[in-house]
């Protein structure tokens, strides 16, 4: 399923960022810039609606914040990497410096799920985030997620 949704204008090895906020608007206009999304303005209040009602940061560094949106039609994704690490209120406390961004239309539970269940098994293995961590390019980060390294 990732390699089904994510492209090399999908990942971003080098966000430039230093909030949640920041984050989370970034991987909006990757998704945006798509041209697949209907409207910014609500898919951004339908992610931050979901962050705040639990954060979305992970453990191991990892964040995936993701909505329900009526502004898709189809599941879109994107991935970005900082050098900074931020706080994004963890399940583990610690800063995040991996993000995965989903939306899916909010008739569609399977793909959304399959997704964040896929995404979720690739983040707990080690080697996976170090391969994440240490792309340079996009064709690597995106080699990293796809695990074609």
């Amino acid at each position: 399923m990732l390699s089904d949704v994510l492209t090399e204008e999908l990942v971003d090895p080098d966000l430039e960022a230093s909030t949640r906020d920041e984050v989370i608007g970034h991987l909006i206009d990757m998704l945006c810039a798509t041209g697949e999304v209907d409207s910014r303005e609500q898919a951004l209040a339908d992610v931050l609606a979901n962050e705040h009602r639990s954060s979305t940061g992970m453990q191991h560094g990892v964040a995936i914040p993701h909505a329900k949106s009526a502004a898709v039609d189809h599941l879109l994704a994107c991935v970005a990497v900082t050098r900074n690490p931020i706080d994004f209120d963890s399940l583990d406390r610690r800063p995040c410096r991996i993000f995965v961004m989903t939306l899916s239309p909010p008739d569609q539970t399977g793909p959304h799920m399959r997704f964040l269940a896929e995404i979720g098994r690739l983040m707990k293995h080690r080697r996976a985030r170090q391969a994440v961590l240490a792309a340079k390019t996009r064709r690597e980060l995106l080699d990293a997620i796809l695990d074609r390294g």
